[in-house]
């Protein structure tokens, strides 16, 4: 016991390293940049005053983003997806595996649950599977809500999961992807910005247009350091771009969420401009500010190939409310996702 606790202690330090190594490269290049190339090297004042003001706009933009993706916490399915005293003790008396799905279905009619577990059988008994199958955590003791999977590392389930990030020692889901994809955004900001104006100076090093010192190599380095990371940054901005245009997070990208019907890999898909409202949310001055803006509660999301007069939720509306209406959470949430 005490040794299982050490190495997660263990775990829990080095699982920091990645964080630290990103700081110590962004602390290293603030030195480059503003002490080594405006102060030692820039000799026009304009152009110095220039410089700096627009670099440490960047800057903290991307420190502020690399904070929130950091330290927001992944969200949580709510107490209405967790099992009661009385359904758990069935859950738990239930020997076979077909009572226990059972009893499931019937809890999961009273959520706004459409997606299933994975089968692995025969097509034509797939069909009856996906009916049947509630997704449900054995370790969170949860009903897994709509893109909700569980997080090894952060042992805990994790809503709309897209994946968990060693650069951010953080799960990547519901309550922080907007702070992830500014924090990619203003990253490739901060490096072309770098390495558009230490350029020309790189230069004038290499030529020898400019006097050997301690200032040549650091801005040699910047030059290099910023290139690199643009490169990695541009792939992944490009590809979780390409994930929001799609309405699908990287998991669902990997493995198609599963319906009653069948897998439906499209199935969250309502166009791009309502899938970039659904992380940014509606007001578009803050689609770029690292505040939370996203739609809904992260519990249900609006369903491509269902109308409205056909979602069970906005049919049985005050069936809802009169169930939910003790709960700490208010009803409204879902329905207005």
């Amino acid at each position: 016991m005490a040794l299982s606790r050490a190495l997660r202690y263990c775990q829990r330090i080095f699982s920091w390293i990645p964080v630290v190594i990103i700081s110590s490269v962004v602390l290293w290049s603030y030195y480059a940049y503003v002490f080594e190339l405006c102060f030692v090297t820039l000799s026009n004042h304009l152009e110095r005053v220039a410089y700096l003001l627009i670099f440490h706009v960047c800057f903290i933009m991307f420190c502020w983003t690399y904070w929130k993706a950091i330290f927001t916490p992944p969200s949580t399915p709510s107490k209405k997806f967790q099992l009661s005293y009385s359904d758990k003790e069935r859950y738990e008396m239930e020997e076979t595996p077909d009572a226990q799905k059972q009893i499931l279905a019937e809890i999961a009619k009273k959520l706004p649950i459409f997606t299933r577990a994975q089968s692995g059988g025969m097509p034509c008994m797939k069909l009856k599977y996906y009916q049947d199958a509630i997704r449900f955590c054995d370790r969170c003791q949860v009903i897994k809500p709509d893109r909700c999977h569980h997080c090894s590392v952060c042992e805990t389930c994790v809503l709309k999961m897209d994946h968990h990030c060693p650069w951010v020692n953080n799960c990547v889901g519901f309550s922080n992807y907007k702070f992830f994809l500014l924090f990619l955004f203003y990253s490739m900001l901060y490096c072309v910005f770098i390495a558009s104006t230490v350029f020309q100076y790189f230069i004038k090093f290499w030529v020898g247009d400019l006097p050997n010192g301690p200032a040549k190599f650091h801005i040699l380095f910047l030059l290099f350091v910023a290139l690199m990371f643009f490169v990695s940054l541009m792939f992944l901005f490009g590809y979780h771009c390409w994930l929001v245009a799609k309405n699908r997070s990287t998991l669902e990208a990997f493995s198609a969420p599963v319906f009653p019907n069948g897998p439906d890999r499209n199935a969250f898909n309502g166009g791009i401009s309502r899938n970039l409202q659904q992380v940014f949310g509606d007001d578009k001055k803050l689609w770029f500010v690292p505040v939370f803006t996203s739609q809904g509660d992260g519990h249900y999301f609006p369903l491509r190939t269902m109308r409205e007069s056909e979602n069970p939720l906005l049919a049985n509306e005050e069936k809802w409310v009169e169930d939910d209406g003790s709960d700490e959470e208010s009803p409204g949430m879902y329905l207005n996702c």
